[in-house]
Order: structure tokens, then C-alpha cells, then sequence
């Protein structure tokens, strides 16, 4: 169960932002004695692939508070993100971490379904961010993303971190987030069946 619980986060974290988990695997894996990756994932740590983590996050963290490009990135992460959510899950859910102690039980004989299942929770975060992005650029003129770009920055950076340190936590932050997304969802549907029924009296 808590395997799953830091697959989701670090899945939904991908979502928001493709690099965020991967590049903060790839630290925790290289730099806290009590995290260990499995052997199938361990080259998120090494050298090479923490730069272009780094330098990839850097660049998305950048274009996504841009208008109009913001919407272009989201486009071209509509395979990026759900990839990176299978990573993700994967080399996350068969970590040797604190609350881990033996990944080795976990989705034991199909090792691809961790991944599937990541990309899945990846691409539904991924549709919702994006489909919101575009509504609020549109309200706004573009304005918004910036402030959006950066609560979705915090929330993957923090969705991320807590699935490598404390997964409970992840596990709660990630039930906040998804009913923060069900309500506003609710609130938007209201909002146009509201402006429907203005549209049709007048």
C-alpha cells in the first residue's frame, strides 16, 4: 500500500511538472543513505542524467510562465508527462526507502504495471492542468499563468518530496488535491450553467 501511496504522488507530481520527481529521485537516491533506487532506474543518479533532469526542469519551470507558450509546452508535454509519471512511479514504488523496506514485493512478477500505471495518473493530471491552464489564460488574457505556473511548480515539488521522506503525507497531500480539483470543477460547471441560463432570460 505505501508503495503505491509514493507512486501516485511522484506519478501526479509528473503530471504537473515531467522533471520535478525525476530530478528529486535522482538527488534523494545520490544523497540520503536511507534511499536506495532499483538497479533498473539507478542512472536517474548518476551525473549525466541529474544535469539534463536539472537543465529540462529548469527550462519547463521558465516556458511554463510565459502566455502563450505555456500552452505550446503543454502541448509537447502531453507525451513528456505521462512518460516521466511512469518513470516515476516505477523507480519510486521499487525504491528501498525508510518506509520501504522491501520493494521487491511490490507488482512482483509484471513490472510494467507501475509504469502503466503512472503514465494513467500522469496523463489525468496532466489533461486537467492543461485544460485549466487554457480556461484561465482565456479569462485573463494570459496573466494567470504565471501565478498558476508556480502553484503547479510548488504543488509537484511538494507531492515529490513528500513520497521520498514521509509517503503518508504525499498520500493526504495528494487526496487534498484532488478534491481542491473535483470542487473547482464543480464551481466552473456551475459558473457556465449559470451563464447558460443569464444567456437564455436575456
Amino acid at each position: 500500500m505505501i508503495e503505491f501511496i509514493i507512486g501516485s504522488s511522484l506519478a501526479a507530481s509528473a503530471g504537473l511538472n515531467a522533471w520535478m520527481p525525476l530530478f528529486l529521485l535522482g538527488l534523494a537516491d545520490r544523497l540520503l543513505p536511507a534511499m536506495a533506487l532499483p538497479t533498473g532506474w539507478s542512472w536517474l543518479s548518476s551525473d549525466v542524467a541529474l544535469w539534463i533532469l536539472g537543465a529540462l526542469l529548469l527550462l519547463e519551470i521558465v516556458a511554463d510562465k510565459i502566455p502563450a507558450l505555456d500552452s505550446v509546452n503543454d502541448i509537447v508535454q502531453s507525451i513528456i508527462r505521462p512518460a516521466a509519471g511512469g518513470i516515476a512511479f516505477g523507480a519510486g514504488s521499487g525504491a528501498q526507502t525508510v518506509a520501504v523496506a522491501d520493494p521487491a514485493s511490490f507488482f512482483t512478477d509484471n513490472t510494467w504495471v507501475p509504469v502503466v500505471v503512472g503514465i494513467a495518473i500522469a496523463l489525468v493530471v496532466h489533461v486537467v492542468k492543461a485544460t485549466a491552464r487554457v480556461a484561465a489564460n482565456a479569462t485573463t488574457g494570459g496573466l494567470a499563468a504565471p501565478v498558476l505556473s508556480t502553484a503547479e511548480d510548488g504543488a509537484s515539488f511538494l507531492l515529490a518530496a513528500l513520497a521520498i521522506i514521509v509517503p503518508i503525507a504525499a498520500g493526504v497531500a495528494l487526496i487534498a488535491l484532488i478534491i481542491g480539483v473535483v470542487v473547482l470543477l464543480r464551481r466552473r460547471r456551475a459558473r457556465r450553467a449559470a451563464d447558460r441560463g443569464e444567456q437564455a432570460v436575456g
